[in-house]
């Protein structure tokens, strides 16, 4: 006759589990949001402050962004694929923005643009716009750097060694300035 079954101990599932679900949480990699790649400027000093007070309106680029998504540069409605070429106007038109020329030791005097892209927002902008809007931005920006270093240098900005981009960053200065988002309805100051 054959021998019943015995039961199967379960005693040690429980702890058996609970170390599968620590190897699982261990060894899992989570994707995480990744903000947007700036970084603040140092803190100027009061003379710096009193002197950025007195920025001549010409030298602002003012960019706004309404909850309905619609963008407005320079006074003009346009679309976001047109941003990139109304800065690089904005930054090179001796007209548009003020010029400064600059000497840097070894490499001669550049015209330097006193020039401001001042981007706003309502709060009801949509998040995919506003990207849209910083990229236009940055990559108008990468562009003046990369022709400017094709020309001086023969290679592409991110080609260039370290002292040679400091160059082209002080002659082309990444001047976004982002002013505080406002509540749709309420006039801009």
């Amino acid at each position: 006759m054959a021998r019943p079954a015995g039961e199967i101990n379960a005693g040690s599932m429980a702890d058996i589990a609970f170390l599968m679900l620590i190897f699982f949480l261990v060894t899992t990699t989570m994707n995480s949001d990744k903000g947007l790649a700036r970084r603040l400027p140092p803190i100027p000093d009061a003379e710096q402050q009193q002197t950025d007070a007195k920025l001549n309106r010409r030298n602002v680029l003012a960019v706004f962004v309404n909850k309905q998504d619609r963008l407005l540069a320079g006074g003009q409605i346009m679309e976001v694929s047109a941003l990139k070429e109304k800065v690089i106007d904005f930054v090179k038109n001796p007209d548009m923005s003020e010029k400064k020329d600059s000497t840097f030791a070894g490499f001669g005097t550049f015209p330097i643009s006193k020039g401001v892209v001042s981007l706003q927002n309502e709060r009801g902008t949509s998040y995919d716009m506003y990207i849209r809007v910083q990229n236009e931005l940055v990559k108008a920006f990468n562009e003046l750097r990369d022709d400017f270093s094709q020309a001086q240098f023969g290679k592409k900005y991110a080609g260039l060694p370290e002292e040679q981009q400091e160059l082209v960053r002080k002659v082309y200065p990444q001047n976004i300035s982002e002013a505080e988002p406002i509540e749709a309805g309420n006039k801009k100051k």
